[in-house]
């Protein structure tokens, strides 16, 4: 009996995805986890998350597009790490840890591929 993964599950994957690196992360599951957390905020009904579902949406775009595009790739990792600091503060106080190191590797993930103009 599979059970859907609670946001609680999807941000402690997302982290451990992340922290292996974005070209550790294959682009199929990069979608899938863009897709399924683009869902929930589009159904919170809370106009930041919506705006944050929007970049996610923005995100994805960016990810198929070829060749891909490093540092546009990169301004949207960082705004989506920009959102999701600013709602940090208000989320349960369970989540609030799990959010700065997502905002955090994010930020930093985001910033690496705005300043690499030759895809390593």
């Amino acid at each position: 009996m599979a059970q859907e993964p609670t946001s609680a599950d999807m941000l402690a994957s997302t982290i451990h995805a992340l922290q292996a690196g974005l070209t550790q992360v294959p682009l199929s599951a990069a979608m899938d986890a863009t897709e399924a957390w683009q869902q929930q905020f589009l159904q919170s009904g809370q106009p930041e998350l919506q705006d944050i579902a929007r970049e996610i949406g923005n995100l994805q775009s960016l990810l198929t597009e070829k060749p891909l595009n490093g540092p546009a790739i990169g301004r949207s990792l960082s705004l989506l790490g920009s959102q999701v600091s600013q709602q940090t503060a208000a989320a349960p106080a369970e989540r609030q840890l799990g959010l700065s190191q997502l905002s955090t590797l994010l930020l930093r993930l985001g910033g690496e591929l705005e300043t690499d103009n030759n895809g390593q």
